[in-house]
């Protein structure tokens, strides 16, 4: 499979690229673009700036999703993860940090605060029906299938 390419517009030259961090990884780490300090109390939510601007291919969507280092370190993920990047969207990457631990957390610019994961995208063609096929399961909810 041939690798998307995956154009970037930076709002400065001094902000970085995303990387892969390592061979095997899936997801580019994306960095915090900020003028000042940003403190994220218990239960607080914030809208982090990156500074960049993507144009993600046709029949691919970039997935923002949290850094497990942060999660497990300091409780900081990313609220609704993993958030969908369309590839028609053209604006600036702002990531939805919530902080779930128990102190504050301080974020600074030019760290790394979550990873972006591009994948293809395959949409489904809809039909209206007034029955659907029967199966095992059946409509029975969360936690039906077994914990």
């Amino acid at each position: 499979m041939r690798e998307p390419l995956l154009r970037i517009l930076k709002a400065n030259s001094l902000i970085e690229l995303p990387v892969y961090e390592s061979a095997g990884a899936s997801g580019m780490d994306i960095r915090a673009f900020l003028d000042t300090d940003v403190i994220i109390s218990p239960a607080g939510r914030v809208k982090i700036p990156t500074g960049l601007k993507f144009e993600i291919p046709d029949g691919y969507e970039g997935q923002v999703r949290p850094r497990s280092g942060l999660a497990v370190k300091y409780g900081l993920t990313v609220l609704n993860s993993p958030g969908t990047i369309d590839s028609d969207y053209r604006g600036e990457l702002e990531i939805i940090l919530v902080n779930l631990g128990q102190g504050d957390v301080t974020v600074k610019n030019g760290d790394r605060i979550a990873q972006l994961v591009i994948a293809p995208v395959c949409r489904a063609r809809i039909e209206e029906t007034q029955s659907l096929t029967e199966t095992i399961r059946g409509s029975a909810g969360f936690g039906s299938s077994g914990i």
